[in-house]
């Protein structure tokens, strides 16, 4: 090996045609690990001539790159070849960035020079990108199938918002936040003509970062968004919008409030991205996410992925938002219906209770009703129309309006169902109802009821005992089938009534029967209001959040 760094002839083979010609980069190090030779590959790669190199180390002349030294060290010592990688940049610039060598390093002696070592390396960097674009794909298809399972697995529209930012960050921002599509306007005033209002619903940020979304759309729940910021871009066109390492007349474009500017750069936030939440060619809403600090901009695989996020969420947000509406509909009809005054004969005392689901946002067709009758009797309703929704609601008002129109002939509580059951098979409701008649008649001191399908009332004797009264069983309204059977008991003074709906007894794993004898065994005050009665029966059968909706009628004579 001469001063010049060449690599001499062999006895019969033309080394140097061999080892300066290849393309894989070869050097030669002394025990100091200096170069006493580097080949032209080597020297292309490195953008430094040969001589750079003689005599010094790798650190010394590439500062950049991540060196192998105690895996050459190793092989000085005994001998035995070793690979190592070689990673960082040189002076040649690459699209791919870091650049990477797989190398093997023989340990070999030279004449003049002792024990050194040679080595000789493989470009790889190709290939490592190649594996980490595979991971990175396989990373964001796992993402997309988790969507399928993460998001929307409530109708609850604020829960599917909170799970599709928590799905966004941090596996692909730093903060992440969604605006729905303001389309009822029933607690505030409606947006100025060109306007359109956006609820502020969920989002997530990291922590220290929290202030960011309390002040990213300005006080209140709703932002009111004008034609040529952003956000309403998105929603207009239906296309996302990326503002990568945004200047501050771009961040503009984001919020409605330029001012706002300064809050992204005091949160580090330097590029931003927005995608419209779209289902059935129309805007549901918006996902709007930064990245802040040493986070890399947003790039086009970035965009693709999250688009395709959103068009998965947007669906499962449609749906939670149709399904709020429609159940906010239905109860207030309920509500509405339910709320009118209950009218018994003042000779009876009656208290009730609806409470909607506490593990759903369903509504049902539950109703009650207390009818006044001739000679101080009263005609107390309790029904339950099959099915939930607004549909249900709808056909429970249908079939309460229908009662009340049959209860004026005065008839006795088996004729009544068999004429509603008649009817309602007759107009073809489509839905079928329980349904559970008790007339309380105070002058004779009795009670007669009888049950469509209905589970049976209760007695609150004046001792606190309680007996579940078993009646004849009838088919429920609406099969056309009759032949309802009515049950006549002694209702003395002090004793009260209570009938309910299957929400407050039932319970998944336990039979019906069961449930209902299990009534029997509660404490309940039994001299107080009625209310009191009802806000005992509730706590204490509620065991957390009832799994259907409940309506409970209780009723007694006055004193």
């Amino acid at each position: 090996m001469n001063g010049e760094g060449h690599f001499p002839e062999g006895d019969d083979l033309p080394a140097h045609q061999l080892v300066e010609g290849t393309l894989a980069p070869i050097v030669v190090l002394d025990s100091q690990l200096r170069h006493l030779y580097v080949n032209p590959a080597w020297v292309e790669v490195s953008g430094l001539p040969a001589s750079a190199f003689l005599g010094r180390t790798l650190g010394e002349v590439l500062p950049d790159l991540r060196r192998p030294d105690d895996v050459l060290r190793d092989v000085l010592t005994d001998g035995q070849p070793r690979e190592a990688t070689i990673s960082g940049t040189t002076g040649v610039a690459s699209p791919l960035g870091q650049r990477l060598w797989r190398a093997v390093y023989h340990r070999v002696d030279l004449p003049e020079q002792g024990m050194c070592l040679c080595g000789i390396g493989v470009e790889i960097s190709n290939l490592r990108r190649y594996l980490d674009d595979l991971e990175t794909a396989h990373q964001r298809l796992a993402l997309l199938d988790a969507a399928v399972t993460r998001v929307g697995t409530t109708l609850d529209l604020e829960t599917t918002c909170q799970e599709l930012v928590d799905l966004l960050a941090p596996s692909l921002t730093d903060l992440a936040a969604v605006g729905i599509v303001e389309e009822e306007f029933t607690d505030a005033p409606p947006p100025s003509p060109g306007f359109l209002r956006l609820r502020k619903t969920r989002g997530v940020a990291p922590t220290g970062m929290e202030w960011v979304l309390r002040q990213l759309g300005g006080p209140g729940p709703y932002i009111d968004v004008p034609r040529g910021v952003a956000t309403r871009h998105c929603l207009d066109t239906g296309r996302p919008w990326l503002g990568n390492l945004a200047s501050d007349e771009l961040f503009q474009k984001v919020t409605v409030d330029r001012r706002r500017t300064e809050i992204f750069r005091a949160a580090g936030i330097h590029s931003f991205l927005i995608a419209p939440l779209i289902t059935a060619g129309r805007p549901v809403g918006v996902v709007l996410l930064g990245r802040a600090g040493s986070s890399q901009p947003f790039d086009d695989d970035d965009l693709v992925t999250i688009q395709a996020l959103a068009d998965r969420a947007a669906l499962s947000i449609d749906s939670a938002r149709r399904y709020s509406y429609e159940h906010t509909m239905a109860l207030e009809l309920q509500r509405a219906l339910l709320s009118e005054p209950s009218t018994p004969h003042p000779a009876v005392e009656v208290a009730a209770r609806y409470l909607p689901s506490g593990r759903s946002v369903l509504v049902g067709g539950d109703w009650y009703d207390s009818i006044p009758l001739p000679d101080s009797r009263t005609l107390l309703v309790m029904g339950d129309v099959m099915g939930h929704g607004f549909q249900a609601a709808v056909a429970m008002s249908q079939y309460r309006s229908l009662l009340r129109t049959i209860a004026a002939s005065d008839a006795g509580v088996d004729r009544i169902l068999d004429e509603l059951d008649r009817q309602v098979a007759h107009l073809g409701l489509d839905r079928l109802a329980t349904c559970l008649l008790a007339v309380l008649d105070p002058g004779a001191g009795t009670c007669t009821a009888a049950s469509a399908g209905h589970l049976p009332p209760a007695a609150v004797r004046p001792d606190g005992s309680i007996e579940v009264l078993w009646l004849p069983a009838g088919p429920p309204i609406g099969t056309g089938l009759g032949g309802y059977e009515s049950l006549t008991v002694q209702w003395n003074r002090g004793t009260t009534l209570l009938l309910y709906t299957d929400g407050l007894v039932e319970r998944r794993g336990t039979d019906i029967d069961v449930s209902v004898q299990a009534l029997e065994t509660l404490s309940l005050p039994v001299h107080g209001p009625l209310d009191d009665m009802l806000d005992t029966a509730l706590a204490r059968l509620a065991n957390g959040a009832f799994e259907d909706d409940v309506a409970i009628l209780t009723a007694r004579r006055r004193d």
